[in-house]
């Protein structure tokens, strides 16, 4: 059932005053992208019709082709996110081997999300901007903004949040910052790439108020917000239509409705027609020419494309050509990048993107009395910047967790390492092995007796790059490499017993919950993430980071497989993965297609659990700190904008910390079906050991409308609402009623 206003009998009176959500304050402003109108029209002009198409498909792996002739440069991609990806030959797969294209390893998108920091997420794009620049590199293919709908997705680690306001501020932050810088985004996979598994031919059935509300949201803020210049088209149908071609999205939402003048570009392999695509408003098809060259050519020669449409997809491809300063190729890649500043962005983020998510007097390490801490679990020494099928990054640099704490306690403390567990690896993928697999006994053995030795046992638990990857999902969410079994077993010899969770997303944590007295999530955390990891541990600085998503206790609460809508089920599968088959030069033919039911809508992460009343392992937004934080005095304020809330929050420790506030909305008198309470706004504050601040957070209006089907627009519901705030979705001490 689609859910619209009729659905739920508004008076004529009601729809009339909720066209006041103001489209004006949603209004897409006046775009860098359109101060070279006049010199585009003379440059079309002078192209011939051959010259055109050549700009609307790849010439290289990574790069589209410009016009020599008339000195437009080709346009060069940044392939991925979280670092710029070493150089390849030209056209395969295989390393340049080049010398001089290291690059920063950036926390990976949710562990930036963890820190709920849209200053650090602006650092952050000026930071791979920075980079992009000194490889030569006019856009960076990220940020990865989807919506973390299940855990198991292959690429959780790459997005940022099961929440649209977190996903889509942090966009906006990352977004301005590499484009101030002088990089083009592109913001991906556009639109409801949620799974890896079938990627390629799975059709996302949705309402539009759901699409709108709650996938598309972060999409429309950075193009609205921070005037994207970039979008890629995900792989998947969305109600029917591949999104390549789908001029519901790429023409009626995202160029008409949300003003976006930039160009689109294929996810690599994902353009399945010729005339339906440019027409739909593709501009360029990556990595080659099937669907977009010598056919499209043949097409506009035949009448079936006009000369005006080819001509509209060029215009929009050079209002970026203009706008971003090419690199002369002999510039590119001559001077060093994972640079001091760049490194410094990275361990800044990864020191607030940590989450302490248990604490039994534990933490930080009491180095007087702690003189010896055994080490335990491969994660403690594996580094994460490569691995798995997609984006990797071939750093100058990556501190391990090991590395980082003999780095702060190696004078003081003894430290002994083991092991304790084989993990997942490449070869192990290729033999299509589980990683779910019993404890080795060997290893296992020689954890416990150094653990049994030990003060204070650190176990590294999780997942890596190859359990986590593109190109499939995880099939459950239990701890791989007999995990679970060597927690338990070190408890029992040492109850002091800290775990470390390493992973992109949510793992099964039931047991090693139980048997640890404190448990803390560290991510992919880039280049300096053993340092922050260490700081952390011992007391350096307090830990800040809260949850971007809901940590279920089990696979079966998570919505999508709750409603039986994902995994979806084939019968004699023999269809491999879209991008895995382009990079082994393999037939992508989709033969078959799959329907994803996105039967629970808008109640995507902790809005179900609110809903459904599940409790989870931990909720979304949960993090703590080594101090204690109170918040107090209230106030919630209309403005023309929306709503102004202030409160005071005191550190009422010995320690500094920071602390993140988070606002939520709730409407129970509303005439539509909305979720219990939905996250509105938020705000990182430092304070010091005692320090008390009035914090304020400005709630618009425009975050406060929901998406009417009939009218195809957003809308603004009068009523009252309630504003609940505090330091997680389920500790929200402050309570506001009533406010209309």
């Amino acid at each position: 059932m689609r859910l619209t206003l009729s659905t739920f009998n508004l008076t004529k009176r009601q729809l009339v005053l909720s066209a006041v959500c103001l489209m004006s304050a949603l209004a897409w402003g006046q775009s860098r992208l359109l101060s070279h109108e006049t010199e585009i029209d003379n440059i079309i002009k002078s192209m011939t019709l051959e010259e055109k198409i050549d700009m609307l498909h790849g010439k290289n792996m990574f790069s589209s082709a410009g016009v020599p002739r008339l000195g437009i440069a080709d346009v060069e991609y940044a392939d991925g996110p979280f670092g710029i990806r070493e150089e390849m030959e030209p056209h395969s797969w295989n390393s340049a081997n080049l010398t001089t294209d290291s690059a920063t390893f950036f926390p990976t998108g949710s562990a930036l999300a963890a820190t709920w920091s849209t200053e650090w997420a602006y650092a952050y794009g000026r930071g791979m901007s920075r980079e992009a620049r000194l490889r030569g590199k006019d856009m960076i293919l990220g940020p990865a903004i989807n919506i973390q709908r299940i855990p198991t997705g292959g690429r959780t680690y790459e997005y940022l949040s099961e929440d649209p306001i977190l996903s889509g501020m942090l966009a906006v932050a990352y977004t301005k910052g590499s484009q101030d810088d002088g990089t083009a985004v592109c913001l991906k996979h556009y639109a409801l790439n949620n799974q890896e598994d079938y990627r390629g031919f799975v059709d996302v059935r949705i309402s539009d108020r759901a699409m709108h509300e709650i996938y598309l949201r972060p999409f429309e803020m950075a193009v609205r917000e921070a005037d994207a210049w970039g979008i890629m088209a995900a792989y998947n149908k969305v109600n029917g239509r591949w999104c390549s071609e789908n001029e519901t999205l790429l023409t009626t939402i995202l160029r008409q409705q949300w003003g976006f003048p930039g160009m689109v570009i294929s996810d690599w392999g994902g353009v399945h027609s010729t005339v339906d695509a440019v027409t739909a408003g593709m501009n360029v098809e990556m990595p080659g020419s099937r669907f977009m060259g010598q056919a499209l050519l043949d097409s506009v020669k035949a009448g079936k494309v006009s000369e005006a449409v080819i001509n509209q997809r060029v215009r929009e491809i050079l209002r970026i050509r203009l706008t971003v300063t090419p690199i002369a190729k002999d510039i590119a890649n001559s001077k060093p990048v994972g640079n001091v500043e760049e490194m410094t962005t990275a361990l800044e983020v990864a020191r607030r993107s940590i989450v302490l998510l248990k604490n039994e007097q534990l933490l930080p390490i009491d180095t007087k009395h702690i003189r010896h801490i055994a080490v335990i679990g491969e994660n403690a020494m594996m580094k994460m910047a490569l691995g798995g099928v997609g984006a990797g990054v071939k750093t100058r640099c990556e501190i391990t967790p090991l590395e980082g704490l003999q780095a702060i306690l190696g004078n003081q403390t003894k430290i002994t390492y083991e092991p304790g567990y084989k993990s997942f690896d490449r070869e192990s993928r290729n033999q299509h092995l589980s990683p779910i697999q019993p404890a080795d006994r060997q290893l296992m053995a020689q954890a416990v007796k150094a653990a049994q030795a030990a003060d204070l046992v650190i176990f590294f638990a999780g997942d890596n790059r190859e359990v986590e990857t593109e190109g499939s999902d995880r099939k459950a969410i239990t701890l791989p490499s007999g995990q679970d079994e060597l927690a338990a077993a070190l408890a029992k010899v040492n109850k002091r017993l800290v775990t470390v969770i390493v992973s992109g997303g949510p793992v099964d944590i039931s047991t090693v919950n139980e048997v640890s007295g404190a448990l803390v999530a560290s991510w992919f955390n880039g280049s300096m993430g053993g340092q922050a990891l260490a700081e952390v541990l011992t007391g350096k600085i307090s830990p800040s980071g809260k949850l971007p998503m809901t940590w279920p206790k089990k696979l079966e609460d998570v919505p999508a497989y709750a409603t039986g809508t994902y995994p979806q089920n084939i019968e004699n599968n023999t269809q491999g993965d879209i991008f895995v088959d382009l990079t082994h030069n393999r037939s992508n033919e989709r033969l078959q297609q799959l329907i994803a039911d996105y039967a629970e809508q808008d109640l995507v992460g902790y809005r179900w659990y609110d809903e459904k009343q599940v409790v989870p392992a931990y909720p979304f937004g949960h993090g703590l700190s080594y101090a204690t934080f109170e918040y107090s005095d209230l106030n919630v304020k209309p403005t023309a904008e929306g709503f102004d809330v202030s409160f005071k929050l005191t550190n009422t420790s010995n320690c500094d910390a920071e602390e993140v506030a988070q606002v939520y909305v709730s409407r129970p008198a509303s005439h539509i079906k909305r979720p219990v309470k939905e996250l509105k706004g938020f705000r990182r504050i430092a304070l010091k050991a005692g320090e008390c601040q009035t914090v304020n957070i400005a709630i618009r209006r425009t975050d406060l409308c929901h998406w009417d089907e009939a009218s195809q627009t957003w809308m603004y519901e009068p009523g009252s609402i309630n504003f609940l705030i505090g330091g997680s979705s389920d500790k929200l001490p402050l309570i506001k009623e009533g406010l209309m």
